[in-house]
């Protein structure tokens, strides 16, 4: 067994590593991503230094568990992204709170506004064409709607 880790050079990390990295586009989830840099880090490291098999190991233990904060750090300021944004396919909810005028009358709890180039079902108490009307809820494609 000591044999085949003895054997471990700057070529073999650098392999392994392109491996692990190429596994992670054939089974998303970004972990082989990480542990594939580290064995790039070991394979880099090799070139400049000539640890032994040993230290080769340690280090890619290091390095890939020091990954898993970098990951996770990673991930947290990228879905600061979405934060920026909380509307994103929400768009009904972006509604919520906006007056608009009703294209077509409220009769019998059922009429029609229009938002910007679409025409919206709406939901409400009755009232003429050219009301206004505030949006209080929103449910998929079908708005709740108050006198505004």
């Amino acid at each position: 067994m000591t044999g085949i880790f003895s054997t471990l050079g700057t070529w073999n990390w650098l392999i392994f590593g392109f491996v692990l990295m190429a596994l992670e586009l054939l089974a998303p989830g970004v972990f082989l991503f990480w542990l594939g840099l580290a064995a790039l880090l070991v394979g880099l490291l090799s070139f400049a230094i000539d640890p032994s098999w040993q230290t080769q190991l340690l280090m890619f233990a290091v390095f890939a568990v020091a990954a898993v904060p970098l990951w996770r750090r990673v991930a947290r300021s990228n879905s600061g992204v979405s934060q920026s944004n909380p509307f994103l396919n929400k768009r009904t909810d972006a509604l919520v709170g906006r007056v608009f005028t009703l294209e077509k009358p409220i009769i019998d709890g059922s009429g029609t506004v229009k938002i910007d180039d679409t025409i919206w079902r709406v939901a409400g108490p009755d009232a003429p064409a050219g009301s206004r009307v505030r949006i209080v809820q929103a449910d998929g494609a079908s708005l709740t709607v108050a006198a505004a």
